[in-house]
């Protein structure tokens, strides 16, 4: 994302604080090994006469929101313990964290990763095994199973719960019920078919105010390199049933499949304003909220800034729909955005950052979040309630259509320390794709070549 929505800048400072990072979190693995060794202090939950203070790092397009209004309502229940957010750009952000991780007296009590980060995070022995670990600081009433299967497994590991799921994402596609209106098309439903969308996508290029050169188009998304670039094709493949690696982490998508939902998302092009080939986070979401596309292929947490919201979106609440994207051969599509909170092994007050944890992620803290702050739930349970703003209705139905259809094409980055460098791999040879410098075949077949040679590289 990035995860909420996750912003795209910094994308070349965190790759050369990675690379800074290699010597020192090399050693450290080979210290920490596994993270299986060692107890975890509890350090308890505080009193009046001796509170604890606990402190996160988090990202830096929520941090300060959190410390401003959830650790008060936190607070409310557990008012012995002090919560410190130190917000950090999400750039920099999982490099420090590393670094956090593998120091021998770290900073933090709480780590808040992005949806690949912790395989990666998990591998430096620096996390709590949330189940194993703190097991015996769970409330009776937590309930681990009515949480949604997919956002959970981004917290998961070789077996082990590292994270709960705290701020969800995911990817899904927009649309302008009045411009779907004006050219004579009825609006999409979740039944809507990628073959479908595509023979109604020239119909939506129009132009509307009569000077003979269109003023509105079929399309928006992202399309120049950046990691997140590949989570469109992705999720088109994983539509047709793909993936992206087998059970063994060997490449699979350099398949006719893989190249058809590559040439699928170069193709959507076509329909996309001028210069959309440049187009990273930002440039789709602005043109959708002017008015100038009919979809949007996005994360679903810009909905209350794209429909709600008028000092950001020029478009009513009525304009705009909401829903999974299209529906390829074995389900419709969708993509997994999550931001997870972990609580750092060496903590010396694990108990209480798990409790801070464990009440954000529980079912009367997920629907403040969700009721106050408009974050994306986890739960069943929130998702099958009425929120107490309407404007989340649609996007809760949108969201939970979502997860099943993530459950059932598996659709989310690779879960591997090296989620990153596979990432930025398909990054980079999706956009020589789209700037036409190779075909979408030989895009895939490099990438494949790169990917194996990284990971055998890795020892897989």
């Amino acid at each position: 994302m990035r995860s909420l929505p996750r912003a795209t800048r910094g994308t070349t400072r965190r790759a050369v604080l990675a690379g800074g990072l290699a010597a020192t979190v090399a050693l450290s693995l080979a210290a920490c090994g596994s993270g299986d060794d060692g107890e975890v202090t509890g350090g308890g939950v505080g009193t009046a006469e001796k509170p604890v203070s606990i402190r996160m790092i988090a990202n830096d397009a929520f941090a300060r929101q959190w410390q401003e209004q959830m650790v008060p309502e936190f607070n409310k229940l557990y008012p012995h313990i002090k919560v410190t957010i130190d917000g950090v750009p999400y750039g920099d952000l999982l490099a420090k964290e590393m670094l956090e991780l593998t120091a021998p007296d770290p900073t933090y009590d709480i780590v808040i990763a992005d949806d690949p980060w912790i395989p990666q995070l998990a591998k430096t022995g620096g996390l709590a095994d949330l189940k194993g670990d703190l097991g015996k600081y769970t409330k009776s009433d937590y309930d681990w199973d009515d949480f949604n299967t997919g956002p959970l497994a981004a917290g998961e590991w070789k077996g082990k719960q590292y994270g709960v799921p705290l701020r969800s994402n995911v990817l899904l596609m927009f649309y302008n019920k009045t411009l779907y209106s004006k050219a004579g098309l009825a609006a999409p439903t979740p039944e809507l078919t990628w073959q479908q969308y595509l023979e109604q996508a020239p119909k939506l290029v129009r132009d509307t105010n009569g000077d003979g050169k269109p003023d509105a188009w079929a399309v928006g998304t992202y399309w120049t390199k950046d990691p997140l670039t590949p989570t469109i094709w992705q999720t088109i493949l994983n539509s047709n049933g793909g993936q992206l690696l087998d059970e063994n982490n060997k490449p699979t998508f350099n398949t006719p499949e893989g190249v058809a939902a590559l040439q699928t998302h170069i193709d959507l092009l076509k329909y996309a304003p001028p210069g959309a080939a440049t187009y990273q986070f930002n440039e789709p979401l602005e043109a959708f909220r002017q008015g100038k596309t009919a979809t949007m292929f996005m994360w679903g947490s810009v909905y209350k800034g794209t429909a709600i919201d008028p000092k950001t979106t020029t478009l009513k609440p009525e304009e705009v729909g909401i829903q999974v994207m299209p529906v390829g051969t074995a389900s419709a599509g969708a993509h997994r955005g999550m931001w997870t909170g972990a609580v750092a092994k060496k903590s010396k007050q694990a108990e209480a950052a798990w409790t801070l944890l464990q009440w954000l992620s529980s079912k009367e803290g997920e629907k403040w979040h969700a009721n106050t702050l408009g974050v994306f739930p986890a739960r069943k349970s929130t998702l099958s309630s009425t929120p107490e703003q309407a404007w989340l209705t649609p996007v809760f139905k949108a969201i939970a259509d979502g997860y099943v259809a993530i459950d059932k094409g598996k659709m989310w980055r690779p879960k591997l320390p090296e989620s990153d460098a596979i990432q930025q791999i398909l990054a980079t040879q999706h956009s020589l794709a789209v700037s036409g410098q190779v075909t979408a075949a030989q895009a895939l077949k490099n990438a494949e070549d790169e990917v194996n040679k990284l990971l055998k590289s890795k020892g897989y």
